[in-house]
């Protein structure tokens, strides 16, 4: 599996915030803005907890595996990879998330004087904060499953 890339993430994120802005933009003059949802921070924070949890599970797993320990689960390869791939996933989402909260609330940024929209702009703020820790937790998660690297290249045969 490829490594994300903190460049992929960003990139991400700013081009939805970019294009959540302009649309709330363009959504404000035809009438009213979509709300934000109470919901949306709370969720993220929910599966960043989960992913900040399998790491640290994994993370401790190994550990008791590596100092040889007679009570250390083995770590099931395939549950590594499907909880990285789960990491992965939400990062990427989470990037998106964030960066069209984002932009919802760099708009609402100006209407702060109105008490709905300044619970909306704490709302999206909070969201982007919880994204970002989703997005924290995924690749901390990925540097927990990473591999070793094979440090035994020389003479080593060529496979077949």
């Amino acid at each position: 599996m490829k490594q994300l890339r903190i460049r992929t993430l960003a990139g991400l994120f700013l081009a939805a915030g970019v294009l959540s802005w302009a649309g709330a933009r363009l959504w404000d003059s035809v009438g009213t803005l979509p709300k934000v949802p109470l919901a949306a921070p709370i969720v993220l924070a929910v599966i960043a907890a989960v992913l900040l949890a399998t790491g640290l599970s994994i993370r401790s797993r190994l550990k008791a595996q590596r100092e040889r320990r007679p009570e250390a689960k083995g770590v099931d390869p395939m549950m590594a990879a499907r909880a990285l791939v789960f990491g992965q996933a939400s990062a990427l989402v989470a990037a998106l998330v964030a960066g069209m909260y984002g932009g919802t609330g760099g708009f609402l940024l100006e209407w702060l004087e109105v008490p709905a929209r300044r619970d909306q702009a704490i709302y999206a703020g909070f969201s982007v904060l919880a994204g970002i820790a989703v997005i924290a937790a995924a690749l901390f998660l990925e540097r927990v499953c990473k591999l070793p690297e094979d440090d035994d290249t020389e003479g080593a045969a060529p496979a077949a």
